[in-house]
């Protein structure tokens, strides 16, 4: 009896075809991801509400906690926060416009410098690992030019950035820093001003939709019971064009020399969905793999799932051609750098 020899088939145009998708849509996934608006929450108030805090260590790492020094549980909190790799910040109680109980140690723009230092450094000592502040309350104190100045040459000490929680629209924080070493940032949203699901969720969408116009946002929220819920929900599934990061990320903008616009990044990501969704009635993701297993070629099949094996991407969920529905991330902005510029997507 005489063996035939094998001979390995040449692959096929079904094989091809597959390939030069896979070849395609790699790089469109990583280039989406890459040019994400970047978006930065911090919970405030921790340190009093270990039931509710606990869920903020189920989060993400990227969402930071701002811890009030003389709480009950803050020093414990910012040790297990620590420990995952979160960012944590000394929520600095400072002095209201209005009448209201105030936190031990809470600065007022009579204060001397000297009694600043003392009570920055008790805080610092309470709330260990920190990386930056931000203050409680504050309208009084945020808004007196002489007293965030002394607040500002005591941090200059401690390589602490200040994040701005804008209790008061008269604020003086970055006009304080001027002239010292201390980085300052903004809150642009509060998400839970309004203690609802609803109005905590339409919050994120804002903060979202301002992420995606300026290039970066940061929202700041409490440790409520319907702050966590919405929270659990909607920070582990966002959009897949907002990046979560934590508020020191957004210190360290790319140079201008390198940076695109704005514009023209949202354009690119515009375009991408539009080239893909050309592919997308032809073969889904669950197709490839099922493709992959079916080729007659038997070692390029075998090659072929090793490489969806060790590239398994972000699989759509639904149609690839289906619109991203983000015009107002490519109005202009002065804000945010944005220039009018074509929407025309390149021809090669």
């Amino acid at each position: 009896m005489i063996k035939k020899q094998y001979r390995p088939q040449k692959p096929d145009s079904a094989f091809t075809l597959l390939l030069s998708i896979l070849l395609f849509f790699m790089p469109l996934l990583f280039t989406l991801n890459a040019q994400a608006a970047r978006l930065a929450i911090v919970i405030d108030d921790v340190g009093y509400r270990v039931h509710e805090e606990n869920k903020i260590l189920q989060m993400p790492v990227a969402v930071s906690i701002a811890i009030l020094p003389d709480s009950p549980y803050g020093r414990k909190m910012a040790e297990k926060a620590h420990q995952q790799g979160r960012e944590i910040l000394i929520h600095l109680p400072m002095a209201p416009l209005s009448k209201q109980p105030l936190e031990k140690n809470t600065l007022h723009p009579a204060m001397t410098q000297e009694e600043i230092s003392r009570i920055i450094q008790d805080a610092i000592q309470k709330v260990p690992h920190a990386t930056g502040m931000n203050n409680h309350m504050g309208s009084a104190m945020t808004s007196n030019l002489s007293g965030m100045e002394k607040v500002m040459q005591v941090l200059s000490q401690y390589h602490l950035y200040f994040l701005d929680s804008v209790t008061i629209g008269n604020t003086q924080v970055t006009k304080a820093a001027m002239g010292t070493t201390v980085p300052v940032l903004r809150r642009n949203i509060f998400l839970d001003n309004v203690q609802t699901e609803a109005e905590t969720r339409q919050q994120i969408n804002r903060a979202i939709a301002l992420a995606r116009k300026q290039g970066a946002a940061i929202a700041i929220g409490h440790p409520h019971p319907t702050t966590m819920r919405v929270l659990q929900q909607t920070v582990a599934a966002l959009p897949r064009d907002i990046e979560l990061v934590s508020p020191s990320m957004l210190l360290h903008p790319i140079r201008a020399d390198k940076k695109e616009s704005l514009h023209i990044q949202q354009t690119k990501r515009k375009c991408a969905q539009a080239n893909k969704s050309k592919f997308a009635s032809i073969i889904q993701w669950d197709d490839l793999k099922a493709l992959a297993s079916t080729l007659v070629h038997e070692g390029s099949s075998n090659a072929l799932r090793q490489y969806l094996e060790k590239h398994p991407g972000n699989p759509p969920k639904q149609d690839l051609g289906q619109a991203s529905g983000k015009k107002k991330s490519q109005q202009k902005s002065e804000k945010a750098g944005i220039h009018k510029t074509s929407d025309t997507c390149p021809t090669n």
